[in-house]
């Protein structure tokens, strides 16, 4: 190959002509410079082919995350949901427990105070009672005396019974007055007493459970007028 191109170069100095460049034979240097392009070439094809694979790769990422962000949000729904529905539950529990202790207050207190009608109509008998002993009291005659151990009898049967339902008597003779338990039918002075005491039961008071019946009906004994 050098033998030819020897010869060549020396034609073209003896015919005065240039060797063409389109014609001319590759030499080493160009041999080189095109290995060298089409290596860029090959790693430019390359880079066009990991572009897509990249892109795809990247996409699947984007995807992906897409789709765990509904999976998250549909987990904090549902763990919303859950604290809901213990919270309902808790309420519910609640109200369930306030209703039982309402009912078993109605009913106890049905148990105490569903006689309590029945006993304030006893009260009108007891008092009756209680007055023919005192009319009784009074005569010498044997008849009447075995009327008043009758009656007398008939009394402490009531009054046994009053007590086995919790039927108390206020009989607050000497008491300090007590609005809630008494009602004052007069006051009178006493400098014997300190004032606003009891000098007078006229008609004894009855309590169911603690609950009042019938108030006692009393004279309130006043301070001297002058004096506070």
């Amino acid at each position: 190959m050098k033998d030819t191109a020897e010869q060549n170069e020396a034609t073209a100095a003896e015919t005065g002509a240039v060797p063409d460049a389109d014609t001319a034979p590759p030499t080493q240097a160009d041999g080189g410079a095109t290995a060298g392009a089409d290596a860029k070439t090959d790693e430019a094809m390359n880079r066009h082919k990991a572009a897509p694979n990249k892109a795809g790769a990247e996409d699947a990422g984007v995807a992906e995350q897409s789709e765990a962000k509904p999976e998250k949000s549909e987990t904090a729904q549902l763990k919303e949901q859950l604290a809901q529905a213990k919270d309902d539950l808790l309420r519910a529990q609640a109200d369930m427990q306030n209703l039982r202790r309402r009912t078993e207050q109605d009913i106890e207190k049905a148990h105490k105070f569903g006689q309590e009608r029945f006993a304030a109509e006893l009260l009108t008998v007891v008092d009756n009672l209680e007055r023919a002993l005192k009319v009784a009291s009074d005569h010498e005659d044997d008849a009447i005396k075995a009327i008043h151990e009758g009656v007398d009898l008939t009394l402490k049967s009531f009054m046994d019974c009053f007590k086995k339902f919790a039927v108390e008597t206020v009989d607050p003779m000497g008491e300090p007055f007590d609005p809630q338990l008494h009602q004052a039918m007069a006051t009178k002075e006493n400098p014997e007493v300190e004032p606003h005491t009891v000098i007078a039961v006229l008609q004894k008071g009855y309590t169911l459970h603690g609950r009042v019946l019938r108030p006692a009906m009393v004279m309130v004994s006043k301070g001297a007028e002058g004096l506070k």
